[in-house]
């Protein structure tokens, strides 16, 4: 019984990988730029 539940493993969700991923990479840069960003978003327009 229990080698047939193991063999019975999901397949992993290549779409929610691929989603993951993107999202890992936007948060990083978002990190990184993140002194410039806050700069920009608080400078006084004139």
């Amino acid at each position: 019984m229990e080698q047939q539940r193991f063999k019975k493993r999901k397949l992993p969700n290549k779409k929610r990988l691929i989603i993951l991923l993107v999202l890992l990479l936007v948060i990083t840069y978002l990190w990184l730029n993140s002194d410039t960003i806050i700069t920009s978003l608080f400078e006084v327009k004139e």
